[in-house]
């Protein structure tokens, strides 16, 4: 996570929950049930809850933020969700800017 690694191109898929372990679990299930990587996983530092940022086709971004859902909306509320399908060279940015901030 958070490595050094060309994410040019690809969707971003992130899901925020309330609860950091939910987060893991919903990780799991994400990067099992889709060709995704795991961008960053970052605590928010005014809850217990996290944020995932996770990476690749707009069609396995969407499988994973699927499968992650699915789990975690028993488990924990789901703060927010949402998906770039083609993010702009500035959310790329500001993106590399939040890991792990």
């Amino acid at each position: 996570m958070a490595e050094h690694t060309n994410y040019e191109g690809q969707a971003i898929g992130i899901f925020e929950l309330d609860n950091q372990c939910a987060c893991y679990v919903a990780l799991d299930a994400a990067s099992k049930a889709a060709n995704v990587r795991i961008q960053s996983v970052e605590r928010n530092r005014l809850k217990w809850g996290a944020c995932v940022k996770m990476r690749g086709s707009i069609s396995d971004v969407n499988a994973a933020m699927e499968a992650a859902l699915r789990v975690a909306e028993p488990i924990s509320k789901i703060v927010h969700h949402s998906i770039i399908a083609a993010p702009a060279a500035d959310t790329e940015i500001s993106m590399a800017m939040t890991i792990n901030k």
